[in-house]
């Protein structure tokens, strides 16, 4: 199998690189001209991974329609705000090949998950599936054991996939719960921006594991309400990589919640991250969700509160600590 990994990001990088090292045919796509240009001629993307080599074997280019020609597996790690325009493109031109993504959350206006968005480009759910779960692209990179979850509709296509692309280094596991896996990887974005919060106002460990216990719960509930499974949110792609985010520097999202716990304004924080904080986007997403499905999600609708500047991070926190007493 040919793979075309599009999006020359840091994971969309890293992910090509580890393709490549295990001998897989792979290409990596970027939109960006100059920058491919500039990863040919210096055999480093310094961008975003200046540390490490770009393989040999690995074809660099920025003509897409060329690329999804000569691929078999098409596999998505650009900014979930890209998805619109490429499965628009890759849907007529698909044919028989097989397209999965790595990029999470909801898409911003409609609050659809991304296999939502596949099925109105008119993708076939048999031949396409996401990628997800605890995974910092710079380890992948310095080959640190990481485990992935692949999922689909078509459980033997996820299980092949996750056959193909595990190696000593990565283990990848496999499920049919896409809608669970897709709302695993966009809520545990929401949840590290309040952790964030959290720690930048200076609160402890306390504090921090009770946000994302909670959190935790509140993405539960939403999963089961859309029709996934709930016992999702406890594996790789909910609780594995909601721990990951909510606790390591690494994360975006936590750091931009810890900008905003520190006092920066919503604008200053997202520059001072420099990246794309999906997390922002994908809390009014949930929370959409959430009211459309009537369920409880308090931490996530302080998080919009705050990020419309309705309320403090400090008075947010209050609020979700005098709540009235409930069962857990």
């Amino acid at each position: 199998m040919k793979y075309l990994v599009l999006g020359a990001g840091s994971w969309g990088t890293a992910l090509a690189m580890m393709l490549a090292k295990q001998g897989q045919q792979t290409a990596l796509w970027g939109h960006n001209t100059a920058h491919i240009d500039a990863m040919k001629s210096s055999g480093v993307n310094k961008k975003y991974l200046p540390d490490f080599s770009l393989p040999s074997s690995l074809q660099l280019t920025a003509d897409l329609d060329r690329a999804i020609k000569e691929a078999d597996v098409i596999l998505c790690m650009t900014p979930t705000s890209s998805l619109n325009h490429l499965f628009a493109v890759i849907a007529p031109k698909l044919g028989d090949r097989l397209l999965f993504w790595g990029c999470k959350g909801f898409e911003r206006g409609t609050s659809k998950l991304i296999h939502e968005l596949a099925a109105q480009e008119g993708l076939p759910a048999q031949q396409i599936g996401a990628i997800s779960g605890p995974s910092f692209a710079l380890e992948v990179a310095q080959l640190q054991p990481t485990a992935l979850v692949v999922a689909s509709q078509n459980l033997s296509l996820a299980r092949q996939l996750a056959n193909n692309i595990s190696e000593p280094t990565l283990r990848c596991y496999h499920s049919d719960d896409i809608a669970g896996v897709e709302i695993g990887g966009a809520l545990k974005n929401v949840i590290a921006v309040a952790a964030g919060i959290a720690d930048g106002l200076g609160f402890g460990a306390n504090t921090r594991a009770a946000l994302i216990t909670r959190g935790l719960a509140e993405m539960s509930r939403l999963a089961e309400s859309l029709g996934a499974k709930p016992s999702t949110m406890m594996g790789l792609a909910g609780m594995g990589d909601l721990l990951l985010t909510a606790t390591d520097d690494q994360s975006r999202n936590r750091r931009f919640g810890l900008a905003l716990g520190a006092g920066m304004s919503v604008e200053a924080a997202e520059q001072s991250v420099g990246q794309v904080v999906e997390g922002k986007y994908a809390a009014y997403g949930a929370l959409r969700r959430a009211i459309a499905n009537h369920v409880d999600m308090p931490i996530t609708k302080m998080v919009v509160a705050i990020l419309e500047g309705e309320v403090s991070p400090k008075a947010a926190i209050s609020s979700l600590m005098t709540r009235p007493i409930k069962a857990e």
